[in-house]
């Protein structure tokens, strides 16, 4: 069994900054053949135990129409910030069908868009568009069908991990969560004779929000004493440090869009990379301009995952964490960063009680 999630995240001294950040290939990670394989073995393992041990089998389905509705709000997001970064006129941008639509009257403005929307999705299977003259300047951009399918696999795959690591900060230890199908997930439980209870663990949304640190007094003398209004003590995931940090968040967690490991530009250090939706960007670059040389609590279910210290105002809605981590550990920091939309995606579609197999 792989150590928990949370007791893997090493102790953290980050920074947020704009460096750009290099996507890891997907092989970087984990090849797709040693993941099926893999897979393979755990479902063999699981299925001899629950033919001998009986136990739950549950059925989820993922959210791929809010998924769609997501992905067209991200795009039309960034088709806003890229035409008013680039200083081009624009009219009538809204989100038609599942895409975006926009006038842009100058052709050379229009090339720009689609010029800037290509380099930004490069290397990003899951951000490749259509792009459509619909004529007289208006241009019509959509997710390819290649992109909504590597959308939708890897919310999957996300989903799956968020599934295995609630399943064991539960306690339960032998499960098994496999795709089934293109968007659902099927779990087994060995010896689980009561699937409710699986079912209990994932009810509750997994919360993860940013919070200033309150620096008025050391937490340490907070946690003895009495925290000042508007802020409470939280502790970290790993270590058992105390954070006095403010009961209300700044951002929430469902105004992250994307999150992942990569490797920072000129160092290769392990990083996880995030971004904003529109209103958490404009919220973030708010935060950040406002708040220069302080530090900033990242939240999950009232634990601190870390609380990097705002080097500089970020206006374009993303940020990164770095802090020595290994591939694994920037891998585990941005699955925390997603969790907290992430259950809102599951639908629960069966669950059922399977008996021992007959003994002859």
């Amino acid at each position: 069994m792989t150590t928990p999630l949370r007791n893997r995240i090493a102790p953290v001294i980050v920074a947020f900054a704009m460096a750009s950040a290099v996507p890891l290939p997907r092989a970087a990670l984990a090849a797709d053949s040693q993941l099926e394989k893999m897979r393979a073995k755990i479902a063999a393992f699981i299925g001899d135990k629950m033919e001998k041990l009986g136990g739950s089998r549950i059925v989820y389905r993922v959210d791929a129409d809010g998924l769609r509705e997501s992905a067209a709000t991200d795009l039309r997001d960034d088709v806003y910030k890229t035409l008013r970064e680039g200083k081009i006129a624009f009219s009538g941008l809204a989100i038609r069908d599942g895409g975006v639509e926009v006038k842009v009257a100058d052709a050379k403005g229009r090339e720009e868009l689609k010029r800037k929307l290509a380099a930004a999705a490069e290397g990003l299977p899951a951000r490749a568009l259509s792009v459509i003259d619909g004529g007289d300047g208006q241009v019509k951009l959509k997710p390819t069908d290649t992109a909504s399918a590597a959308g939708l696999r890897d919310l999957v795959e996300d989903s799956i991990a968020m599934i295995e690591q609630r399943l064991k900060d539960a306690g339960i230890k032998l499960a098994s969560a496999q795709p089934d199908g293109t968007d659902r997930i099927r779990i087994f439980v060995p010896g689980m004779m009561e699937p409710e209870r699986v079912t209990a663990i994932f009810a509750t949304k997994v919360k993860v929000s940013f919070r200033m640190v309150d620096l008025s007094m050391p937490a340490e003398h907070a946690e003895l004493g009495t925290p000042p209004a508007g802020s409470e003590v939280l502790f970290g995931f790993k270590e058992k440090r105390a954070y006095l940090v403010a009961k209300d968040s700044a951002i929430e967690g469902d105004d992250i869009s994307y999150a992942g490991p990569g490797l920072a530009s000129g160092t290769n250090e392990p990083i996880a990379s995030f971004r904003f939706n529109g209103r958490g960007a404009r919220r973030f670059a708010h935060i950040t301009e406002e708040n220069i040389g302080k530090p900033f609590a990242i939240v999950l279910d009232d634990k601190v995952i870390s609380a990097p210290v705002i080097r500089e105002p970020i206006t374009g809605g993303s940020g990164q964490i770095s802090g020595n981590f290994t591939l694994e550990e920037a891998s585990s920091v941005a699955m925390l960063l997603r969790a907290g939309s992430l259950p809102g995606h599951l639908a629960l579609v069966e669950q059922q009680v399977i008996q021992p197999a007959a003994k002859p």
